[in-house]
């Protein structure tokens, strides 16, 4: 195929450098592409999968006939529905596919004399996201089993757990054992011979909780351990309360003998309301950590401040914006997925005129206050949201028992995780907020 004289706007790096793993052994394009199920659906996914656990090697996947023709829509410069978290900013309004550019836009020309008409491609996977479990010690409430052991735990104690669904199927005892076995002989092995060969260049260490999965230890030590360190960015998303592991320190024994690295520490609230957001949650743990990340910084870029705006923290916004400043830090900003209008932790649950209102008290805020660029991103998600569609909107006809189901799902988890507040503690703040949630008939 002939490149263009320029980068089509919606060309991404990710189906050419990076591959994605889920803790279920789902590959997609990256974590954010809206991907039809494979076996078990993920949480942003497009299509449930069959239930059926048939996993795919890497090498089966780099070349398979949906990542050629994904390579042959974006050469042609197509829009892909797959890729409208970025297309339509979903998220964040910092898209992933500009993250992927900025990093790899050196091969950019590799691309297109490394990659046959049809979409076969002859290049490398150099950029890795390989979630090896949902091992995790949060049962954030915006989250889920699949990306955390706590909430999978926490459930198959209370019963919760709907085993005639197909998307469950990876909890059963055989499947799980299928998937443990190939986690231990192939996607170990493919990852281990990629850190032999220097085939690792960025790595994604996201979970679950990553700093308590024993591979990210092992292969960042032995990374460095083979003088590939130097050439090595290393990117966490982690809940930065396991810093230390088996005599290992992050900030000691990694990430100084390395290129370079960034740590977006998830925080979706300061103080009580933040650890009733992230259960598991010690704030203090946190900032603790979090400051003995900026002593070894060697540029603003490397600790950021990862903040998830759900219907609670709307509550947390100045804090949120205080705590950029206090600790001169730069914030990521995003907003919680939601894919259907039951997710009553998503701010867009609201009603048009409070969501605004909340805004816009916001907004005055930071404007008298004022922020600079470390907090732009968190001005930037706010502001868009006056611009995203409200659950009333979008699902007009199923916003009210969308509501309804959210409300039963909170308060189910409510009654059986202990926190020193709950969601409608938190709302007394806002009237409004407080009787719109108390009128939402159960």
């Amino acid at each position: 195929m002939k490149k263009p004289n320029s980068k089509p706007e919606t060309m991404c790096l990710a189906p050419w450098l990076h591959t994605y793993l889920s803790p279920q052994t789902e590959r997609r394009m990256c974590c954010a592409s809206r991907e039809p199920a494979q076996s078990f659906e993920q949480y942003i996914d497009t299509d449930s999968g069959s239930g059926s656990y048939h996993p795919i090697s890497l090498d089966e996947h780099i070349n398979s006939p949906h990542m050629m023709d994904v390579r042959k829509r974006m050469m042609a410069g197509e829009t892909l529905p797959e890729c409208d978290v970025c297309n339509n900013k979903l998220l964040n309004t910092d898209v992933y596919r500009d993250y992927f550019w900025h990093l790899f836009k050196h091969k950019y020309e590799d691309i297109w004399h490394e990659t046959e008409p049809d979409g076969y491609t002859f290049l490398n996977t150099i950029s890795w996201d390989y979630r090896f479990s949902n091992l995790c010690n949060f049962k954030c409430r915006q989250c889920g089993d699949m990306l955390s052991s706590a909430w999978e735990s926490e459930e198959r104690k209370h019963d919760m757990i709907d085993f005639g669904n197909p998307k469950n199927n990876w909890m059963q005892k055989d499947v799980r054992k299928e998937i443990k076995t190939f986690q231990e002989e192939t996607i170990e092995w493919e990852f281990s011979q990629a850190v032999e060969e220097g085939n690792v260049e960025e790595i994604y260490w996201v979970g679950g909780e990553p700093l308590m999965f024993e591979q990210h230890w092992k292969y960042m030590k032995r990374i460095i351990e083979l003088g590939d360190g130097p050439k090595l960015y290393a990117r966490y998303n982690t809940n930065l309360h396991s810093v230390n592991y088996r005599g290992q320190n992050l900030f000691k024994d990694i990430l100084p003998h390395i290129r370079d690295w960034q740590i977006c520490a998830s925080i979706d609230g300061t103080g009580e309301i933040g650890e009733y957001i992230r259960t598991g949650m010690v704030y203090d743990v946190f900032i603790e950590n979090y400051k003995a990340g900026q002593a070894i910084a060697l540029h603003p870029r490397q600790m950021r401040l990862d903040f998830t705006l759900t219907l609670p923290g709307l509550f947390e916004l100045k804090n949120m914006f205080d705590l950029s400043k206090e600790l001169n830090t730069m914030m990521l900003a995003k907003v919680t997925f939601s894919f259907t209008p039951d997710i009553l932790m998503s701010p867009l649950a609201l009603p048009r005129h409070l969501l605004n209102k909340k805004i816009d008290e916001f907004l005055a805020y930071a404007s008298d206050v004022g922020y600079d660029q470390s907090q732009q991103p968190l001005i930037d998600l706010v502001q868009q949201l006056k611009h995203r569609p409200t659950f009333e909107e979008e699902w007009p006809d199923d916003y009210i028992q969308g509501a309804v189901k959210g409300k039963k799902r909170v308060r189910a988890i409510e009654s059986i995780r202990p926190a020193s507040c709950n969601l409608e503690d938190i709302l007394k703040d806002d009237k409004e907020i407080y009787d719109w949630y108390n009128n939402i008939d159960e």
